[in-house]
C-alpha cells in the first residue's frame, strides 16, 4: 500500500496533481480542499495517499492530512453506494470538520446538499459512520484523533459558522470555503461570531 508520496509539484488542476519523484511523474486525484493547500509549481509537496486497485486501473488519491485520507477510506470501504469518485466529490464540497460534524450531529439535510448524495445516502452516512467516528479505533488511530470535529471546540466553531452562512443563503460549498479562509486569516482562537463576520466581510 502506498501511504504517502513526496516530490516536486509538476502540475495541478482543481482535482488532480502530478508529483515528480525518482524520475517518474505520478498523477494523484485530490479534493478541492487539498488543492487549496498545494504549494506553487516546482516546489516540494507531500500528500497522504490511498490507492484504489481495479482490474483496468490503479488510481492514486491524495490528501493534505492523514485524517482526510482516513475519512476518504471510510467513505469508500464502509458506506454502500459511495465509490472513490463520489467520495472525492464529497470531500471537495465540504471540509472534513464540517463533514464529521454533520455526521456526529445527524445533520442529514446538510450532507444531502453534496452533489450525488441524496437523502437516503446521507442517512446511510450517518448510520454507518457515526459510531466509527465517535468511538473505537480507525486505521490505527484513537477516536480522539479520528473524530477531531466532535471532540474539539475549534471544529465545532467551524461547523456553526458554516451553518450560519448557509442559513443566510450561502451555498454549502461557498459557506465552507469562506469560513476556512476566515479561519486561516484569524487563527484557531477566533470565535464563531468573528468567523462569520470575517466570512461575510
Amino acid at each position: 500500500m502506498i501511504t504517502s508520496i513526496s516530490g516536486t509539484l509538476a502540475s495541478a488542476t482543481p482535482l488532480s496533481a502530478v508529483i515528480e519523484t525518482g524520475g517518474i511523474g505520478y498523477e494523484v486525484h485530490i479534493p478541492l480542499t487539498t488543492t487549496e493547500r498545494l504549494p506553487r509549481l516546482g516546489q516540494q509537496v507531500k500528500l497522504q495517499t490511498f490507492v484504489v486497485y481495479r482490474e483496468d486501473a490503479h488510481t492514486l488519491y491524495g490528501f493534505s492530512t492523514e485524517e482526510e485520507r482516513d475519512f476518504f477510506r471510510l467513505l469508500v470501504e464502509k458506506v454502500s453506494g459511495i465509490g472513490p469518485k463520489l467520495a472525492l466529490s464529497v470531500l471537495s464540497k465540504l471540509s472534513l470538520p464540517v463533514l464529521k460534524g454533520a455526521i456526529a450531529a445527524g445533520d442529514v439535510a446538510l450532507l444531502a446538499k453534496c452533489p450525488g448524495i441524496g437523502k437516503k445516502t446521507a442517512e446511510r452516512l450517518v448510520i454507518e459512520l457515526r459510531d466509527k467516528l465517535g468511538g473505537g479505533a480507525v486505521a490505527g488511530k484513537s477516536a480522539d484523533s479520528v473524530a477531531s470535529l466532535a471532540a474539539t471546540g475549534a471544529d465545532g466553531k467551524i461547523r456553526d459558522a458554516v451553518l450560519a452562512l448557509i442559513a443566510l443563503g450561502y451555498k454549502p460549498t461557498d459557506a465552507d470555503q469562506a469560513v476556512r479562509q476566515a479561519l486561516a486569516a484569524m487563527g484557531p482562537t477566533a470565535t464563531t461570531e468573528a468567523l462569520i463576520k470575517r466570512a461575510l466581510g
